[in-house]
């Protein structure tokens, strides 16, 4: 098949379930070899895809996978700095809320990052964990359809 070169890899720690299985089921659909990497196991409602378990250490998961892609290979993480090296890399590289990530948007988000952890070290803002819901979904969908068939021209 067509898709067979292509790996799609999800460094899954943080990934919504919703974003999983939709890669699951998309990657089965068309050929592509799906991979969870993740210090834990991961589960997917849907289709076959390889779940590789890391130690516990810090970025275990993102040096596995970072080591292991190749060029023409699709990651998803939500880890600007990760997403960084992959990028520099040549990797493509995407977010589940549909972000494909450049040099220029990641250089971009890690500003926006360091300024919002000053303002938080000095007790300006406080951090809090956005919920993900349809709408963050529908885009990364539209992001990761547009993406792969790039990548399986």
């Amino acid at each position: 098949m067509e898709g067979a070169a292509l790996t799609i890899w999800v460094d899954a720690d943080s990934c919504p379930s919703l974003v999983r299985n939709h890669t699951v089921k998309i990657g089965n659909k068309l050929g592509i070899k799906v991979v969870f990497a993740a210090n834990k196991k991961i589960s997917c409602d849907t289709g076959d895809f390889e779940m590789i378990v890391c130690p516990e250490e810090k970025d275990a998961a993102d040096n596995y996978i970072f080591e292991n892609c190749k060029s023409g290979d699709l990651v998803i993480t939500r880890d600007i700095v990760f997403a960084g090296r992959l990028v520099e890399r040549g990797i493509c590289t995407i977010n589940d809320r549909g972000t494909e990530f450049t040099s220029e948007i990641i250089n971009e988000r890690l500003s926006v990052s360091d300024f919002d952890r000053q303002l938080a070290e000095i007790g300006m803002i406080k951090h809090y964990r956005e919920g993900y819901d349809k709408k963050k979904f529908a885009a990364f969908a539209n992001s990761f359809d547009r993406v792969i068939h790039r990548l399986l021209r």
